[in-house]
């Protein structure tokens, strides 16, 4: 019998992905970590008896591309996409404001993540998923804030994807009418296809990665309704152009909203802060006239 094992760098996908034929194996995926965290790993669920096909990431480029891989790939979309419109639907009867934030490695993510808990948390509740290939590290950083944190590794995936959530809020269980803040792995292809649930994507684009980034990812940036433009603390040492960046990330999406910040300086924060109690607000008011007999 022939099929077709689509990795896809994501331990879900790969379950997902497995023939009819061995959908009762059961899957050994995901772990529970010390300290609340899960862990999802690659496992092969059969013996190689028989031939059969694996697919990677890059597919397009290798032959073996057929009808049978593109119905994978529209089967694990579409799943991730109903499990993401049932945490979206979760989310809102709370009235949470959960955010994906997105970006290249480095950008600064968990520093904006840090120095948005240490501003904001004495008034309002906020709760954070941290996802990354491997370690802790992060969620510790966050935890040493005071907030709450659940790690998510993806071990050899390249971003979260909807039931990777799912399980991590009913870890975290965010209060009503709360914040959470859902830190992606660092990559600016994947994250920006697959829909968590989120009420909104946030990218974040350093300057340190040139002006030029919009137009080289516009698939994250045409996805996004926020950017943070941040380290701007960092552009008098730079021949970065602020005016050229904006204008690039206009053009790939005419709507994208931008806040240049610093986490070190605190420079245009406040900015980012109001976006956050403007939205907080409108999802708590939405659920409020939900709850109205």
């Amino acid at each position: 019998m022939r099929h077709l094992h689509h990795h896809h760098q994501l331990a879900p996908a790969q379950v997902r992905a497995r023939s009819p034929a061995h959908a009762d194996q059961p899957s050994q995926m995901q772990a529970q970590m010390p300290g609340g965290g899960m862990q999802y790993q690659p496992v092969h669920t059969h013996d190689h008896a028989h031939p059969h096909e694996h697919h990677h990431h890059d597919t397009l480029q290798v032959p073996g591309r057929d009808t049978h891989t593109l119905q994978l790939e529209a089967q694990i979309l579409g799943r991730n996409q109903r499990i993401a419109e049932r945490n979206r639907g979760w989310l809102a009867g709370r009235g949470i404001l959960a955010l994906n934030l997105m970006s290249s490695p480095g950008a600064g993510k968990t520093t904006l993540l840090e120095r948005t808990l240490k501003d904001l948390q004495a008034t309002m509740s906020i709760a954070v998923v941290e996802g990354d290939q491997e370690t802790a590290n992060d969620a510790k950083r966050i935890r040493a804030t005071g907030a709450r944190a659940v790690q998510v590794n993806t071990g050899t995936g390249c971003h979260l994807e909807a039931d990777m959530l799912e399980r991590a809020m009913t870890l975290l269980k965010p209060e009503p009418r709360s914040l959470l803040l859902i830190e992606n792995v660092g990559n600016l292809v994947c994250p920006a296809l697959f829909d968590l649930g989120e009420r909104a994507k946030v990218v974040i684009f350093s300057v340190t990665e040139g002006e030029d980034k919009p137009l080289k990812y516009p698939h994250m940036f045409g996805a996004a309704e926020v950017m943070l433009l941040s380290k701007i603390d960092l552009m008098p040492h730079l021949r970065f152009r602020l005016d050229l960046a904006i204008n690039n990330a206009h053009t790939v999406n005419p709507k994208l909203k931008i806040f240049p910040v610093s986490a070190y300086t605190g420079e245009g924060l406040d900015a980012w802060y109001d976006w956050l109690r403007t939205g907080l607000s409108a999802c708590a008011s939405v659920n409020a006239m939900h709850a109205m007999p």
